[in-house]
């Protein structure tokens, strides 16, 4: 059986395209100065093609940079939705080739603690304790999230929507004064450019069911922002860049 093309990717040539979405990836994270020499990178994997791409860039970028940086992968396995052992196996298979130590946690989605409530605010939230919790027993003070830039225009949306708030997912985002922070390092690529990539380079993506992914309030946004952009192209930009980010301190 031939070997699915990031395979080849690994040793051999980078196209273009990939090349160009690594460097974009690439851009943020200096301007925002992510990620510096000697440190290690844990990044929340979920098997969805967003953080299957973020751990590409970042593994290719090692190879043309003049720093070094570790990288770790966590992924959670929810009891209620679990991926198939086939399917672990393949993740485990990625994450190895591309230079990450993963360590895989079988965790309920929906614990007694939440009462019988879920949503995906408590969802994400329990998500975030779990990769956090990891982070203080192994030491480890940097967290990558496969964020991009749809997910910020739609999360500027809600805020500012449902919330009267301006405010939207940080770059860089501190957490327990500094003890952890987060970094999103594809904050500035379209999702359309990572779903075909995605595509094109035959990453194993694997997501666990969502039982709200076709009805949450973000997957009714994606619609309204499409139109909007038909009025404007870059639309999504001028959501980008009405927002004032600062760096890593």
């Amino acid at each position: 059986m031939q070997n699915p093309p990031w395979k080849r990717l690994i040793e051999g040539p980078i196209p273009s395209n990939v090349m160009r979405f690594a460097k974009q990836t690439g851009k943020a994270i200096n301007t925002y100065s992510m990620i510096g020499e000697g440190e290690t990178v844990l990044l929340s994997a979920s098997g969805g093609k967003d953080s299957l791409a973020l751990a590409l860039a970042l593994s290719l970028r090692r190879r043309w940079l003049p720093i070094d940086y570790t990288l770790k992968a966590v992924l959670i396995n929810w009891l209620e939705h679990p991926i198939a052992q086939e399917g672990l196996e393949l993740l485990e298979e990625y994450f190895t080739a591309l230079g990450y130590e993963l360590t895989i946690y079988h965790e309920r989605q929906n614990p007694d603690s939440f009462n019988g409530d879920f949503n995906c605010y408590l969802c994400s939230r329990n998500r975030r304790r779990i990769i956090f919790e990891h982070c203080r027993k192994e030491g480890i003070e940097l967290v990558a999230m496969g964020h991009h830039l749809d997910d910020l225009v739609e999360t500027t949306l809600m805020n500012l929507c449902f919330r009267a708030s301006f405010s939207t997912m940080l770059p860089v985002q501190p957490f327990f004064d500094g003890k952890v922070t987060v970094i999103r390092p594809m904050i500035e690529v379209r999702e359309k450019n990572i779903a075909s990539l995605a595509k094109q380079l035959e990453l194993p993506v694997i997501k666990p069911v969502c039982p709200y992914d076709q009805s949450n309030i973000r997957s009714r946004l994606k619609p309204i922002v499409s139109s909007l952009s038909h009025l404007d192209p870059l639309t999504r930009q001028h959501i980008y860049n009405s927002h004032h980010f600062e760096g890593r301190v």
